[in-house]
């Protein structure tokens, strides 16, 4: 099994770069986020991906999340449904037999860093809730908060900003001790420079000054089967590359 997220940064920008890389790697569950479109303006070869049940939640110009589900692996269309916190069309959830699944794009913070905090407590909660009955889920997304000093490059540490901040990265912690696993860093633990995004400007991306923002937090038992967990750091125009983990499932 496959699982992949990327953060697109409008999709009606990149929908030929997205379907060729949805077509290449083919996963069985792709999670976007950042759509920035309504379903009506999703573009007519993306809406109704061949293969796959799409599902489009989000608003003009802002935010925005989805989710496709291979008919390999579903052949009947699933449910997908959003989590009681969900705002600003921020989280999409879907249940294949005994996994859920779900794309996440945590607030940046920068305009109303409380919603921030309010949404990543949430976010925890929804975590434990699977903890506490033994359920499998998978989050997979932008979370905006770089989870270490390590996972930001260090010309762009900065003790007081925002994504980088202790009380933001003891969520994420919480979460992880909730019986969760971060795969990208399981696969790689001494990669001082593993990053998902940047800054687009003065070549950051070429230079590799980067965050790494963008996860694939599994429950245990799902992470025992994990393979691999990939950057496909040249993946694309966006800010924000692709993560694709895959499973032995």
């Amino acid at each position: 099994m496959k699982l992949a997220t990327w953060n697109v940064n409008g999709i009606r920008a990149r929908h030929a770069q997205v379907q060729e890389w949805i077509e290449r790697e083919r996963p069985d569950v792709v999670c976007l986020q950042e759509i920035k479109a309504t379903p009506e303006q999703i573009p007519e070869a993306l809406f109704g991906f061949e293969g796959y049940w799409c599902y489009w939640h989000g608003g003009k110009g802002y935010s925005g999340v989805a989710l496709h589900v291979s008919k390999t692996c579903s052949p009947e269309r699933p449910d997908f449904h959003h989590p009681d916190f969900d705002y600003e069309n921020r989280i999409v959830a879907v249940t294949l037999r005994d996994l859920t699944v779900a794309s996440i794009y945590v607030p940046n913070g920068g305009k109303d860093f409380p919603a921030k905090m309010k949404f990543l407590e949430a976010m925890d909660s929804y975590a434990w809730s699977f903890s506490r009955d033994r359920k499998q889920l998978a989050m997979l997304g932008d979370m905006n908060v770089a989870r270490s000093e390590r996972d930001v490059h260090p010309k762009e540490r900065k003790p007081r900003a925002i994504g980088q901040l202790p009380e933001e990265r003891a969520i994420i912690e919480q979460i992880l001790h909730r019986g969760f696993v971060d795969l990208g860093r399981q696969f790689d633990p001494d990669n001082d420079g593993l990053f998902t995004w940047w800054a687009p400007w003065r070549n950051m991306r070429q230079r590799n000054i980067g965050w790494r923002l963008d996860y694939v937090f599994a429950s245990e038992s799902l992470a025992n089967t994990a393979t691999g967990c990939i950057v496909h750091a040249d993946v694309g125009t966006s800010d924000h590359a692709p993560v694709v983990a895959t499973f032995e499932i």
